[in-house]
């Protein structure tokens, strides 16, 4: 359903669409971490390890994936503000056509590459075989995951963030239930966790397409619609592609953190996987203050009102940091505790993964903090058609801070992941100092143009 976001007050239009889009990544998040979690109560080491890698390869393709898809976001979202519902339609139409090729091309293209991948990954010899069958299985479900997510990008340009959380909701507890079903009952491994994964997605993507022809959304799609057009289609990918882009990188460096990781043994490995997994949960606000300040701010954009996009922009980093130092004081305390969630810790190794991991956490979480601004001006950046913003911060952040910190870190300190796991979040604050100093430069440029 179509939703007017540029009246009324700013903080309030952030809750309203933020809390359902943070539920419904929330859900998304748990069904990720339910694999890692059911799996580690019925296999050992090995099979947690190869869902942990696995499962990092398929969110850095679902995250490039939903950053192209931001373009439809932003487009569908300025076009709303601007009162022009045949744009929007055109904008959808051409959304679809793209993204069908997308993840055709995508499907074939991966599963040819799946030996090389696990290579590159430095996959610990014990978990190759279950890494192998995981990925063959997701990249097999990939247009489901693509389908799932345009369709959400849709929704939330539209203003609604409530549809894209009932459908998660629903692949939710098809994948818990599978996951019991392949991995507890039928003892099928890392196979079984892919399998649960792929099918959720699919009946999400059954019962979204079912509601989408019942709901009214305000929007009348017509066969020429569907006929790409190059102005639509450059404005979409103008913005996507950057984003894809960025966030690619981002979790190309998260790759090269679990290569740098693997190196250090199956311990190791096992622990950064987990540690991933829990800073996924983690970062939900982040991820949903960058949602809501593209959705909004598009919407504020395209009827003209600025101030009420830079207004949304303050409030949302604001919830994210507050968030953020939060959660990372918390942790502190109860990083051990948490990870020991996700491994047997009565056994030797296990153990040993729990104190390694509560490292990692205690050093990563503090990331948290910094993405909570760095998020949001990434969300702003493309509301206001600069997403290449984004992606030169995120790049330089990535190729001076992230990946050599982590690599020192890992050199000079062979007995702790401490500082591995703080020099990942020194890369968030690199990018949230640059995004500020950006954001204050546009800012100087906007108000001279506006003075002369």
């Amino acid at each position: 359903m179509e939703k007017n976001l540029t009246t009324g007050s700013v903080f309030h239009n952030i809750v309203i669409f933020s809390l359902p889009y943070f539920l419904s990544y929330f859900l998304q998040t748990l069904y990720g971490m339910a694999d890692l979690y059911i799996i580690g109560q019925f296999e050992g080491v090995a099979s947690t390890t190869a869902v942990s890698i696995g499962s990092q390869v398929m969110h850095m393709i679902t995250v490039m994936i939903v950053g192209l898809a931001m373009g439809t976001t932003v487009f569908v979202g300025q076009s709303v503000g601007a009162g022009s519902r045949k744009k929007a339609a055109q904008g959808i139409g051409n959304t679809v056509a793209l993204f069908l090729a997308v993840s055709v091309i995508l499907t074939v293209f991966l599963v040819l590459l799946i030996k090389p991948v696990i290579a590159v990954l430095s996959t610990p010899e014990e978990a190759v075989p279950g890494t192998a069958a995981y990925l063959t299985i997701c990249f097999l479900g990939i247009p489901f995951i693509t389908a799932y997510n345009v369709i959400s990008a849709i929704f939330r340009g539209l203003g609604d963030s409530k549809s894209p959380m009932c459908f998660i909701a629903v692949a939710c507890v098809a994948n818990i239930g599978l996951d019991y079903l392949f991995m507890g009952a039928l003892h099928m491994g890392p196979a079984g966790a892919a399998l649960g994964t792929t099918l959720s997605q699919a009946v999400s993507v059954a019962v979204s397409l079912a509601v989408i022809r019942k709901q009214e959304t305000g929007i009348r799609l017509t066969k020429e619609d569907l006929h790409p057009e190059h102005t639509v289609m450059g404005k979409i990918l103008f913005i996507g592609i950057p984003v894809a882009l960025q966030d690619g990188l981002i979790q190309v460096a998260f790759i090269i953190i679990t290569v740098i990781a693997n190196h250090r043994g199956l311990n190791d490995a096992a622990a950064v996987g987990i540690v991933e997994k829990i800073m996924s949960f983690i970062f939900l606000i982040p991820s949903a203050m960058l949602s809501t300040v593209s959705a909004l701010g598009a919407q504020n954009i395209g009827a003209g009102k600025p101030e009420r996009a830079a207004a949304t922009l303050r409030d949302s980093a604001m919830i994210g940091v507050g968030f953020g130092l939060a959660v990372a004081l918390g942790m502190q305390v109860l990083a051990e505790p948490v990870v020991s969630l996700f491994t047997d810790a009565s056994s030797a190794s296990g153990a040993e993964v729990v104190r390694l991991g509560g490292q990692y956490l205690r050093g990563y979480v503090w990331d948290c903090v910094f993405a909570g601004i760095s998020f949001s001006f990434s969300g702003y950046f493309c509301a206001i058609g600069r997403s290449g913003i984004s992606f030169l911060q995120n790049l330089a952040s990535i190729l001076f801070v992230r990946v050599p910190g982590a690599y020192l870190a890992s050199k000079l300190f062979p007995d702790t992941l401490l500082p591995m796991g703080l020099a990942t979040a020194c890369g968030s604050l690199f990018s949230a100092v640059i995004c500020s100093l950006v954001f204050l430069y546009l800012a100087r440029c906007a108000g001279r143009r506006d003075g002369s």
